[in-house]
């Protein structure tokens, strides 16, 4: 997604200062702004069925009783280990309850139990690739892709060397298990799914 030139003040994007400067895109124009692999990524505000799949899977989570020392939360970041302006910033994090003293802004990722990324209508497939294996770099230990495009879903689990070892795929109705330490299953049968992109982004036939 571009972003108007005068959507923020000088100076501009380079190695060293993508953190100023999406903190000034997310100030600006309230997109989501993360940076993966050192480029900016945009996201617009989450519509209603995103949000909804958000939700949800967070009641189905706090139903089934999170281990102790454990919550949910969003709008939290994690930040790539030894290089801390490399974030993303999950739609729902577990993270042990000492995140809500933390002065930092930064989550540690290996104290990530589950990040859970909900695909936007206009991600691409590269995007969503790149998202995963920054995951895997990071060593977020289990991360849960949900895809209301398509319906389906892909458990990613065991990162090593950069990719995760295990991926598990699924579509909508059919349930995941969490591993441990959650060891939750989550069912998908409620999730919705979009509907036609807007016109002029409509995908091509295969």
């Amino acid at each position: 997604m571009s972003v108007s030139p005068g959507a923020w003040m000088y100076p501009r994007p380079r190695p060293g200062n993508l953190r100023e400067i999406a903190e000034k895109i997310e100030a600006a124009t309230g997109l989501r702004v993360q940076i993966v692999g050192g480029k900016l990524v945009m996201s617009p505000t989450p519509r209603g069925k995103h949000a909804g799949v958000v939700k949800g899977l967070r009641r189905q989570l706090e139903a089934a009783a999170l281990p102790d020392g454990l919550d949910l939360y969003e709008v939290s970041s994690i930040a790539l280990p030894e290089d801390p302006d490399d974030y993303v910033t999950p739609d729902l994090i577990a993270l042990p309850t000492e995140w809500e003293g933390d002065d930092d802004w930064l989550a540690d990722p290996e104290d990530a139990a589950l990040a859970v990324e909900v695909i936007s209508q206009s991600e691409k497939s590269r995007e969503i690739r790149d998202k995963a294996d920054w995951y895997a770099v990071a060593r977020v230990p289990v991360l849960l892709v949900i895809d209301p495009r398509k319906g389906t879903w892909a458990l990613h689990t065991h990162p090593d060397n950069g990719a995760y070892k295990d991926v598990l795929p699924g579509k909508f109705g059919e349930s995941v298990r969490l591993p441990e330490p959650l060891d939750i299953e989550i069912t998908t049968d409620g999730f919705p799914v979009y509907g036609d992109p807007p016109r002029g982004r409509r995908q091509q036939r295969e």
